[in-house]
C-alpha cells in the first residue's frame, strides 16, 4: 500500500477519504466492491473509496488528483499486465517514485494476466461461471452465443469470456456475481492480494462489520 505525501492539509472532515482503489472499469470497480463485501469490509466506515478511471489511460488524471486532494492517504490499485506502463505513468506524474527493475506489487497495484474476467472464470470454472449466468437468467443466451458459427469451435473459457464482454450491464452485473461466488480461498491472486492491502489499510482505521 503506497502513502501520498503529507505535504500540504489533509481534506478536512469526516468524509476525507482515507484509501483509495484504482481501477481500469466499472466491471473491476464492481468486482472490488463486492469483495469488500465478500471479507467482510466496510468501505463507507472506513472512507475507502473505489474509483473507476474510465480506461487505464485516465489512471495519471484521476491518480493526481487524489494525491492532490487527499495527502497522507492511502492508495492502491489493480490492472492488466499488458497495461503496466500506464500504472507506471501515473505513479510518475504523481511524483511516486517507482524505479524500472521495480515491482508494483510493493506498491499496492496488482496485475491480472489478462483482464479480471478471465482471472474469474479460471478461478470459478467454467461450470461455476455458467451457474452465475443461470441465476442472471442469461445462460440460454449464452447458449445462443455459443452456437454462433464464429464462436462454435472456441474453447468454453474463451465463450464465456467473449460473452461477459458484449454488454457493459451484463459486465458490471457479472463482476459482482461471479466474486460472490467464489469462495475466499479460490480468489484469483491480484483479487486476493489486494483484499489483504485494504485489510491493511483499514486494520488501525476501526473494527470491520460485525466485530465489536
Amino acid at each position: 500500500m503506497t502513502k501520498t505525501s503529507d505535504t500540504g492539509a489533509r481534506t478536512a472532515g469526516a468524509a476525507a477519504i482515507r484509501t483509495f482503489v484504482l481501477v481500469e472499469g466499472d466491471s473491476d470497480a464492481a468486482a472490488v466492491r463486492a469483495l469488500a463485501d465478500r471479507i467482510g469490509l466496510d468501505l463507507d466506515l472506513h472512507r475507502c473509496r473505489v474509483c473507476s478511471a474510465g480506461g487505464v489511460t485516465n489512471f495519471s488524471r484521476a491518480l493526481a488528483d487524489f494525491v492532490r486532494a487527499h495527502p497522507g492517504a492511502d492508495f492502491c490499485g489493480m490492472y492488466d499486465v499488458a497495461d503496466e506502463r500506464h500504472v507506471r505513468r501515473a505513479l510518475a506524474n504523481s511524483a511516486i517514485p517507482v524505479a524500472a527493475h521495480e515491482s508494483l506489487e510493493s506498491l499496492g497495484f496488482f496485475a491480472c494476466v489478462a483482464d479480471l474476467e478471465d482471472e474469474l472464470i479460471r478461478a470459478l470454472g467454467s461450470e461455476g461461471v455458467e451457474r452465475v449466468l443461470e441465476a442472471q437468467a442469461e445462460l440460454d443466451s449464452f447458449r445462443r452465443f455459443q452456437a454462433m458459427p464464429h464462436h462454435r469451435r472456441a474453447p468454453v473459457h474463451h465463450q464465456l469470456r467473449r460473452f461477459l464482454g458484449t454488454r457493459a450491464t451484463r459486465k458490471i452485473r457479472s463482476a459482482q456475481h461471479l466474486v460472490e461466488a467464489l469462495d475466499q480461498d479460490r480468489l484469483p491472486l491480484p483479487l486476493a492480494r489486494l483484499a489483504a492491502k485494504l485489510l491493511e489499510a483499514t486494520a488501525r482505521q476501526g473494527p470491520r462489520r460485525g466485530e465489536g
